[in-house]
């Protein structure tokens, strides 16, 4: 499996995975929410997040899902994959300055429908902060130009 090439649908296996590492920054906040227009002060406003249960900013959830897009969508189907659903849940918030490992792992492949479920996990110092199962249309095999 290559970056630039991913995986077909022929060649994914039950078990495959991959996944990257990204330390979460103010950056990353910002952008999201320019992006989202999600500028709730729980994520933007460190003396107002503090005087919540979490006792400072958190990262959006959706900035931490949209992680596991990034593997599907670059390695694992790879490029021509199409994220079609994903059922997720968190277990812990994510703040800047954390390294969020995520790793994506063949669950199921279906040759008929041409999709595959994929077993999603963010963590952070090992432990899982978000999982969720996503369900991938998967390019089928390009066929070889001929000479």
């Amino acid at each position: 499996m290559s970056a630039a090439h991913g995986v077909d649908l022929e060649e994914m296996e039950i078990g495959q995975s991959a996944e990257t590492v990204t330390v979460v920054t103010e950056g990353h906040l910002d952008a999201f929410a320019k992006v989202s227009g999600d500028y709730n002060p729980v994520h933007m406003d460190e003396e107002f997040a503090r005087k919540t249960p979490f006792r400072g900013r958190i990262a959006h959830g959706a900035l931490i899902a949209s992680f596991i897009s990034g593997v599907l969508g670059n390695q694992l189907p790879g490029p021509g994959a199409i994220f079609l659903g994903l059922n997720m849940r968190f277990m812990k918030p994510t703040r800047i300055g954390d390294e969020v490992t995520t790793r994506v792992t063949v669950k199921s492949v279906d040759m008929k429908s041409r999709s595959a479920v994929m077993d999603c996990v963010c963590l952070v110092n090992g432990e899982p902060v978000m999982q969720a199962d996503a369900d991938v249309m998967v390019r089928k095999r390009r066929k070889k130009a001929s000479a």
